[in-house]
């Protein structure tokens, strides 16, 4: 028996696909030569910016007398020199934790409430005022702030202080002065960096698989088992970065912390107290009235800041890279 096989006549010998893409059109050409252009003297900026601020810190680090990474006291003008940012770091560093651990838990459930439980006619008036809220100026949240919130937390900080001034953080040592304190200056954060963190949240569970979250309804699960189960794993990357990018704009906000703060330069773990500032509201505060070596003390706590900054903004861009979803990287 002959099992050999002749060629199907009418099946035709399939050609080679044509080439991906045609000539590029001059256009094409000039649009990517901008954007190329663009990209790059974004980067001559950075890199103009990081190298004067390192010039003009390393002029007055030269001639300072203490540590800079660890001294608590700013004294520039003195003779000779002493200046550090350890107060700084750490009313930097404490009024932005405050400020997260406020803000992230009412954002993801503002966002949860907007893309799966509001009806659209509520979801989309509710996403356009989160978006106004995100390009208010921070000066006019300062002067609210310094207007409506100081006195209303107020007496908060003396509730805190009656009921829980057994422990370090909440005892008042001065129950006469205004809440003008690093509490206080952390939930201002924490209301500026809302709507951020609300704004990229929400569009990071607007991109959950529909499927699953349709076949999970279908087997009999609850909203909420649909939502702990599918769009919170799926979100968690989202949820980082949008955290980090809130972080990035606590750390390095300037007018609305330099209008509620009134610090005293000391390092304390008392929360209610005026005592430690921050590297932008220090930069803010002084200045205008620093002479010249003052100011380059000034620049190099504003190079730490700097750093800071683009560390958060770059551990942010890594956490959405990892996820193809948030990169276009399956474009």
């Amino acid at each position: 028996m002959d099992t050999t096989t002749t060629p199907d006549p009418q099946r035709a010998p399939q050609s080679p696909p044509p080439p991906r893409g045609g000539p590029v059109r001059a256009g094409d050409r000039i649009f990517r030569a901008l954007s190329s252009a663009s990209g790059l003297i974004l980067l001559l900026i950075m890199a103009a910016i990081a190298v004067f601020l390192t010039y003009r810190a390393s002029i007055a680090l030269s001639d300072n007398s203490v540590s800079f990474l660890t001294a608590f006291e700013w004294n520039p003008q003195g003779d000779p020199p002493a200046f550090g940012i350890g107060v700084l770091a750490f009313g930097t560093l404490v009024s932005s934790v405050i400020a997260m651990v406020i803000a992230v838990p009412i954002a993801v459930g503002i966002a949860l409430f907007i893309s799966h439980y509001a009806p659209r006619r509520l979801a989309n008036p509710l996403a356009y005022l989160i978006d106004l809220l995100a390009a208010v100026p921070s000066i006019i949240y300062g002067l609210w702030g310094a207007l409506v919130l100081v006195p209303y937390l107020d007496g908060l900080s003396r509730w805190l202080d009656q009921f829980l001034g057994w422990t370090v953080i909440f005892d008042m040592t001065n129950p006469g002065s205004p809440a003008r304190s690093i509490l206080t200056v952390g939930v201002l954060l924490a209301i500026m960096i809302l709507p951020i963190v609300t704004n990229v949240t929400r569009e990071v569970f607007l991109q959950a698989p529909k499927a699953i979250e349709e076949a999970a309804l279908a087997l009999g699960a609850t909203r909420w088992e649909v939502i702990r189960m599918s769009v919170l794993p799926f979100g968690r990357s989202g949820v980082i970065s949008a955290s980090m990018l809130g972080l990035g704009r606590a750390l390095g906000e300037t007018m609305a912390v330099a209008t509620v703060l009134s610090p005293g330069f000391l390092f304390s773990w008392h929360l209610l107290d005026p005592g430690s500032g921050t590297f932008a509201q220090n930069i803010a505060a002084k200045f205008n009235e620093a002479n010249e070596f003052g100011r380059d003390a000034l620049i190099a706590s504003g190079l730490v800041l700097f750093v800071i900054t683009l560390l958060v903004n770059g551990a942010a861009r890594y956490v959405i890279g990892r996820r193809k979803e948030y990169s276009g990287a399956n474009a």
